[in-house]
């Protein structure tokens, strides 16, 4: 997938443990496992601007474009 999440990154720059952020943010822990890991395939709005206020971060700050490596 060509969008990394980084949340491992920011969560470890915060010290804070991913329980205490889904509860933040209004989420189950499951859900936030399933961001971190970028097995997600759609991501609200309204969730990214409360993981950024809980974090204290701007949204490219956890969201990343890499480019796919051609297979030719």
């Amino acid at each position: 997938m060509p969008i990394v999440i980084n949340l491992d990154v920011m969560l470890a720059k915060r010290k804070m443990r991913s329980k205490d952020l889904a509860d933040a943010v209004g989420i189950t822990p499951q859900n936030l496992c399933i961001l971190k890991t970028g097995k997600v395939k759609a991501l609200r709005i309204s969730t990214l601007e409360a993981l950024c206020h809980e974090l204290k971060c701007q949204p490219g700050e956890l969201l990343e474009y890499q480019e796919e490596e051609s297979a030719s």
